[in-house]
């Protein structure tokens, strides 16, 4: 018993695991790669923009998850024995009062940057960022939630993925560019890939509670297949919209596409909750490297056109 009390996450380190630290990764990837885009559209980095664009981008994704939290604990769909990781609410850490306050200061906190990304966007940003904190406020809230239906893979890819990219490198260049649309659906997957070891994890839990997830709806094996299918599409958009294939950056992506085959592989054997834990953190890792390498590709293009 000592121990249990040990454990307990108190002050900073309360707050901070409700953000689910692993997963911030999936904000931070589209940032980093709109950034990135618009560097070889410009040859420069606002790295004010890019900055609070990411903080933004945090704060929208740690409200999301905190207000899922809340909203889970507080109608019993999270218990003290879940499978996936610990909750604040579901273990009793923090009321869900307290952590609906939290999901709202980090709405508020997306809001207040968001001020300063509209001044140098417009209209464009501002109708950008009023969907993006709605839909993280709807993922969980209302009178049906997205959490609760087949769409909540959908809105990681349009969210954290298309808009995401493509709204970091319009505030950097002004330019709505087919290269970020698509860069921003392969990144998105990657995330909707993340939310289906989720999903496939809790399905026992989420149809007891009345929940229809896609891995609910298709069942394990079908969930296996949408899986691959997450992990290796982002590796062929990207192959096949190369505009330049000589370009050594072009290539640089393609780099984890062995560690994707094998995250598959891993999800055909993976029966237990630490399994599917381990999962759903190796494949946030996937989509940070491919993220990361698409980044330093673009860089690498634009740096050999200079020279």
């Amino acid at each position: 018993m000592t121990d249990q009390v040990q454990n307990i996450p108190t002050g900073l380190h309360l707050w901070l695991t409700g953000m689910r630290p692993r997963t911030l990764t999936i904000a931070a990837s589209p940032v980093i790669v709109g950034s990135a885009l618009a560097f070889f559209e410009t040859g420069t980095i606002n790295w004010l923009i890019s900055v609070i664009a990411l903080l933004c981008a945090f704060a929208i994704q740690a409200g999301t998850n905190f207000y899922n939290d809340a909203a889970d604990g507080e109608k019993g769909h999270d218990t003290p024995t879940r499978i996936g990781p610990a909750r604040l609410t579901a273990q009793g850490w923090a009321t869900t009062t307290d952590v609906k306050r939290a999901a709202l200061a980090c709405f508020a906190l997306a809001g207040l940057g968001g001020i300063y990304l509209v001044s140098i966007g417009g209209w464009p940003i501002l109708i950008i960022g009023i969907l993006s904190i709605t839909s993280g406020y709807a993922y969980s809230a209302g009178p049906l939630p997205l959490s609760h239906t087949p769409l909540s893979e959908v809105f990681v890819i349009i969210f954290f993925g298309l808009i995401a990219v493509v709204g970091t490198c319009y505030l950097q260049t002004g330019l709505w560019l087919q290269t970020a649309a698509l860069s921003g659906i392969a990144i998105g997957l990657f995330g909707a890939a993340v939310l289906m070891v989720n999903n496939n994890r809790d399905r026992i839990e989420d149809k007891l509670a009345g929940r229809k997830t896609l891995a609910i709806l298709v069942g394990a094996k079908i969930s296996r297949l949408i899986y691959g299918v997450l992990i290796i599409a982002p590796f062929a958009i990207h192959f096949i919209s190369q505009t330049s294939p000589s370009g050594a950056g072009n290539w640089l992506p393609l780099l984890p596409l062995p560690f994707g085959l094998y995250l598959i592989w891993q999800f055909t054997t993976a029966k237990t909750g630490p399994e599917y834990n381990m999962l759903l953190i190796q494949t946030a890792k996937l989509q940070f490297a491919f993220s990361v390498l698409l980044a330093l590709g673009f860089v690498a293009l634009k740096l050999e056109t200079l020279s």
